[in-house]
């Protein structure tokens, strides 16, 4: 900034010059006076006859010479005050070059450009003064140098200006100044000083830019850095601040209590994949604008205020959203745990109150979890991962649920996610196994099938399914896992297939999750897997849960037309447990129905169950369905079944889940008790 006008090095230059004109303009005055009066002295001289010789001769030749002397001198000094005149005028041209230079700069520069006295007065503002603050010339002059600066930032200023004035040299600052308008305008500020011939400071040279436009964008920046731009309320970072000056202020008193809320709007992605994310975002825009209505404002949050008559709190507060439908509160000065519970139940109530949504009414609700701070003895980071675990929680535990932290929950949080990385590492070491439950035919005894079961070899023993399988859908890892499954259980299919030859031959039931039934390639999966394995594919059966496939029978309708193009057969499991009817089974391409072993448990002891049982099957084939029949333990549940038609079961009575070395000697056994059957039956022919 400071190239536009002269610098101190340059001032110094200036100042020298002018000297050396005066100096000049001294020495051209004095010479004068002593050619003048050398002039006089030697005219007069001639006037006195007594200074010379008598001789007239000799009178007038030394008369002569005075005369050429003096002529002589005069010229010399003609010549040199037309030689230092010319030196004169060049350093005022020179000065005047200077002067027109500096006020060229001065006048059509960006940057203001002032010049004040050692008072503070104005000598000099540049014309941008009255383009950038609007002031005109006049205005500035009848007011003092600090009149418009910001009453918060004049100390500093003054500061400055001192120490410039003592070093000769300022520093750079910002302060604010009051633009013509009232608005305040942010400038960066660089002075120097104005040096006399003693070194004295006389003033100052004062370059000002206008940084208004910077600062507001770094301002900007700085804003959205740490608030969320949907919804303008502040993020995850800034909630954790304020959180963290919560938690210090309670090591400091330890009367001082603090609840975290964390709210998340259950099956928000239901609403977000039927109205559109552009609709989805209206809605939590709205959400945030109904929550921020009821909470008071924080001291440095950048939020709508509302009145103080809110009864929402006991305390100040701070919302927050950390990303897509969470939504986090800071409450502080909580005298009572109750308090906050309140809280969290007056929040799912303002949310129950219907949402307009481009003309659409939506009826929505919260999952809330609530964590109380402990005297400071966690960290920001901890409160709010416990509040989170709290609302997984009360989500698990059904739609509009409220649940408070405690350290059960922290440990069970604990023990999921070391689940989930075992599970992840167990995928690497193939640590997973096939099971296979023998599916036998009510007719004959015999074994026509199996059903594979996934097991979890960890070296301190086997894992069942119950404890990883819905872990293992949640994070994903099913997807690989039962890939591999799929593998290893037609390739070992096929090798019974040959060891053991039958009409029909032997099937595998294979289950599919709800994750991997919502993959969009799932058809293309399992078909890739019968061509690697050379599995026939009417050998495969797929079991479905009656949940799956109702949860969205369009989909599940398309789905399942795509699967029964591979040549597969399809199972629906655990029938009766969900929601369907039979009727509606008409649209899907199924060849079979599983009945739930819940049923079959208690068809034998409680009459209505077992004239469920019998209906199912009688429907079923009326649809020209096979029923298979789970759980069955008992000889007398077999008969049972067999009398009413149902083809297959499978379950305890006939064998447990077991390794494949178990099966195949069970399928040798079996083979061998039919071949001594017909060789028996044979001999006694």
């Amino acid at each position: 900034m400071s190239r536009h006008v002269p610098s101190a090095s340059n001032t110094k230059t200036l100042t020298f010059r002018l000297r050396q004109v005066e100096g000049r303009e001294w020495w051209l005055w004095g010479s004068a006076v002593v050619v003048t009066l050398v002039l006089t002295v030697g005219i007069l001289s001639l006037t006195f006859p007594a200074l010379h010789q008598p001789n007239d001769s000799v009178y007038s030749l030394n008369l002569r010479e005075w005369v050429r002397g003096l002529a002589a001198l005069v010229l010399l000094f003609d010549i040199y005050t037309m030689y230092q005149q010319r030196q004169l005028q060049r350093i005022r041209r020179q000065l005047a070059e200077r002067e027109q230079l500096f006020q060229l700069i001065t006048e059509n520069a960006a940057d203001m450009i002032a010049v004040i006295d050692r008072n503070g007065q104005r000598v000099y503002n540049s014309p941008a003064y009255q383009k950038i603050l609007g002031y005109s010339p006049e205005e500035l002059a009848a007011t003092s140098s600090t009149d418009q600066i910001h009453p918060d930032d004049r100390s500093r200023v003054l500061e400055a200006s001192a120490k410039a004035r003592s070093t000769g040299r300022g520093e750079r600052l910002e302060y604010r100044i009051r633009h013509k308008d009232g608005s305040w305008r942010f400038l960066e500020s660089t002075a120097s000083a104005i040096r006399s011939a003693e070194g004295e400071t006389d003033g100052l040279v004062i370059v000002n830019r206008d940084v208004t436009e910077r600062r507001r964008a770094e301002e900007r920046l700085t804003h959205q850095s740490f608030h969320d731009t949907l919804t303008d309320l502040p993020n995850r970072s800034l909630f954790l601040d304020r959180l963290r000056r919560a938690v210090a202020v309670s090591r400091r008193h330890s009367d001082f209590k603090f609840a975290v809320l964390f709210i998340d709007i259950d099956e928000f992605k239901v609403f977000n994949d039927s109205l559109g994310h552009n609709a989805g975002d209206r809605l939590l825009v709205q959400i945030a604008k109904r929550l921020t209505a009821g909470l008071r404002a924080a001291d440095t949050v950048s939020r709508p205020r509302v009145g103080e008559d809110t009864e929402l709190f006991v305390g100040v507060s701070t919302l927050a959203r950390p990303g897509g439908d969470e939504f986090t509160v800071l409450i502080e000065e909580v005298h009572d745990p109750s308090d906050a519970i309140r809280v969290a139940e007056r929040i799912q109530q303002s949310l129950a109150v219907p949402f307009d949504v481009n003309g659409q009414e939506i009826v929505l609700s919260a999952s809330v979890g609530i964590a109380f701070g402990n005297n400071g003895v966690m960290e920001a980071s901890d409160l709010l991962r416990d509040a989170e675990i709290a609302m997984y929680r009360a989500k698990s535990s059904g739609k509009a649920r409220r649940e408070v932290f405690d350290q059960a929950m922290h440990a069970g949080a604990i023990k999921r996610l070391q689940l989930e990385t075992d599970l992840r590492r167990a995928l690497d070491l193939n640590q997973f196994r096939v099971y296979y439950q023998p599916i036998v035919s009510l007719h004959s005894g015999k074994i026509v099938g199996f059903e594979t079961l996934s097991r979890w070899q960890r070296p301190e023993g086997l894992v069942m399914p119950g404890d990883f399988i819905a872990v293992a859908d949640e994070t994903g890892v099913i997807l690989p896992m039962n890939r591999q499954l799929l593998n290893d259980a037609c390739r070992q299919l096929r090798s019974w297939q040959a060891l053991f030859p039958s009409d029909p031959p032997l099937t595998i039931n294979v289950n599919i999750t709800p994750r991997q039934f919502a993959q969009p390639d799932l058809a293309a999966q399992i078909g890739k897997a019968l061509e690697e394995t050379g599995l026939d594919a009417c050998c495969l059966n797929l079991e479905i849960t009656e949940t799956i496939a109702m949860g969205d029978a369009e989909r599940s309708a398309v789905v399942l037309k795509e699967l029964k193009a591979l040549g597969v057969r399809l199972d629906i499991d655990d029938f009766g447990t969900g929601y369907s009817s039979l009727s509606r089974l008409q649209r899907f391409p199924v060849d079979s129905l599983k009945i739930d072993r819940s049923f079959i448990s208690r068809m034998i002891t409680d009459v209505e169950t077992g004239a469920i049982v019998r209906i199912i099957v009688m429907l079923a084939h009326g649809l020209r369905l096979k029923v298979v029949a789970e759980g069955v333990e008992t000889q007398a549940q077999a008969d049972l079944l067999k009398d009413i038609g149902c083809e297959l079961a499978q379950g305890y009575l006939y064998s447990k889940p077991e390794p494949a070395e178990t099966i195949e000697q069970l399928l040798r056994n079996s083979a061998t008790a039919n071949t001594r059957a017909k060789a028996a039956s044979a001999g006694f022919a």
